[in-house]
């Protein structure tokens, strides 16, 4: 059930654990197979077509022997049956289900939530339409600098759009990222034109049939838009109807092999839960990238095969305003919210050779436990390797790589490409350093 990135893994997998399975996926949408990750990134015209997000096409499930059954509601689920009620259709029994319902933004709960002109970026059909709208768009209110939000606050100011960003925090992506990390982005967004009120709540979306103002704790925001990018929920409807158990979350309590609490039920992508590697924390709604993995090992076990999922130590990272983000693990905010005890090193780097053109300044941050000094977390603001250092980063988190390690890691020197100083090695001397003071 569901044919996004899990859902879509799981059916691959499945066939793949056991060609003769027959495999059915069925998707309240018009489309598999396709990247809403990429949807910010067409409106804001860096990819010139929809079309390009496509990652297969319907034919291709045809061949590969899976039943895509589109725009199909299952409306309930029986586990003891080990049945699912599909509407148009009725009873549809099963051997092995997996629940790969994804999710659903929180409901900003405030009066003019009906209104038309408010944007929640899921669907790709609804994205081409929205995109034409967007031709007629003069202001636009994003609400929530999250994941999503940083994505569209670029985007439609690239597309010439006067933006508003809306957010309670006192700073962009204030539950992942350091203030001091999101500080350059705030600061292109000012060069770019964008507004933004942090520290403020929306109260209310304002017009008749569709919005025209947004009304904020700090005022009223004229707009002719209003995307809602708050935060990702896990929908796990259907499975709490069907007493599977849901963690604190809401999201769907599953084991290494992504098995449920239910006989035959596997589940996986952002309506699970999934236990942080560092302090086992669980965590729901991550990447694109783990819901694919976790389909991957659902739909083997799922078949007959065997894999197990790990626990997460989250990389991530984003183009934000005119840098890039991103981290591993726990920030300093974070790590303090949680009561995790850490010592931190800083450096501030450079991402090429220092007289090479295009050379840009990179932060790092490193958060490891005072004893022993095991790296638990790092955040950084830069330019090009900002990805990279992250995933290595994660890495190196998961398999218990300590400062001293970092400390004294080689690392690649290219003007073009690299830097004399790598600054996490940098970034991990420093920590030493305040340590022997």
């Amino acid at each position: 059930m569901g044919g996004g990135a899990a859902g879509i893994g799981a059916a691959g997998a499945a066939r793949q654990a056991d060609p003769g399975a027959a495999v059915t996926v069925f998707t309240e949408y018009e489309d598999v197979a396709y990247s809403p990750c990429g949807i910010p990134y067409v409106h804001g015209k860096e990819i010139p077509s929809f079309e390009a997000l496509f990652l297969q096409t319907k034919e291709a499930y045809v061949k590969a022997g899976i039943d895509v059954c589109y725009e199909t509601r299952v409306s309930s689920v029986d586990t003891t049956r080990r049945e699912v009620q599909v509407e148009g259709r009725g009873t549809v029994p099963y051997d092995r289900l997996i629940l790969a319902t994804g999710f659903d933004y929180a409901d900003p709960g405030v009066p003019g939530g009906d209104l038309g002109g408010l944007y929640y970026v899921k669907n790709i059909r609804r994205a081409m339409e929205w995109d034409r709208v967007l031709d007629s768009v003069k202001t636009a209110v994003v609400v929530e600098a999250s994941p999503l939000g940083l994505e569209m606050i670029t985007a439609l100011a690239h597309r010439g759009i006067t933006v508003h960003v809306v957010d309670p925090h006192p700073w962009a992506l204030a539950e992942l990222a350091d203030p001091d990390i999101m500080r350059p982005v705030e600061e292109s967004w000012a060069e770019m034109g964008i507004t933004t009120h942090f520290g403020t709540r929306v109260e209310a979306f304002l017009g008749e049939g569709t919005v025209r103002a947004v009304r904020t704790t700090a005022g009223e925001i004229e707009c002719d838009l209003a995307v809602i990018c708050t935060h990702k929920q896990p929908n796990a409807r259907l499975a709490a109807a069907a007493g599977l158990a849901l963690g604190s979350t809401g999201g769907l309590v599953v084991d290494e092999r992504m098995a449920t609490s239910a006989a035959g039920v596997f589940a996986a992508g952002d309506c699970t839960e999934l236990p942080h590697g560092v302090n086992r924390v669980p965590i729901a709604c991550l990447t694109g990238s783990h819901a694919y993995a976790q389909g991957k090992v659902a739909g083997t076990n799922a078949a007959g095969g065997s894999r197990v999922y790990q626990p997460v130590y989250v990389p991530w990272g984003m183009v934000a305003g005119t840098w890039m983000v991103g981290g591993a693990s726990f920030g300093e905010t974070l790590a303090t919210a949680l009561g995790i005890p850490f010592v931190m090193g800083v450096a501030d780097g450079i991402s090429r050779a220092r007289y090479y053109p295009g050379v840009r300044k990179v932060r790092v941050k490193l958060l490891a436990e005072p004893a022993g000094h095991r790296l638990i977390g790092a955040q950084m603001v830069g330019g090009e390797g900002i990805k990279e250092r992250a995933d290595f980063l994660g890495v190196a988190v998961r398999t218990g790589i300590t400062l001293e390690d970092l400390a004294t890691m080689e690392n690649v020197y290219s003007p073009p490409i690299g830097a004399l100083n790598e600054p996490i090695s940098v970034a991990a001397q420093n920590a030493l350093a305040s340590l022997r003071r």
